[in-house]
């Protein structure tokens, strides 16, 4: 279940961040659309690794 949990989380935070990247970009062909799909994943997982470092400092464990 946990697992599930963090594969949701980081498809979750990728898709916001491919939307912004798309946002942003006013024409996007396939290499932008990779690059920002890599990115938005290097993001999501930082993000995720962010997220955890807080709630295990404040004595939540997720």
């Amino acid at each position: 279940m946990a697992v599930i949990r963090a594969v949701g989380e980081v498809v979750a935070w990728w898709a916001g961040l491919m939307l912004l990247w798309v946002v942003f970009i006013s024409s996007v062909d396939t290499l932008e659309a990779l690059v920002g799909g890599g990115a938005a994943l290097v993001g999501a997982l930082a993000a995720r690794a962010a997220r955890r470092a807080v709630g295990e400092t404040s004595g939540e464990v997720r």
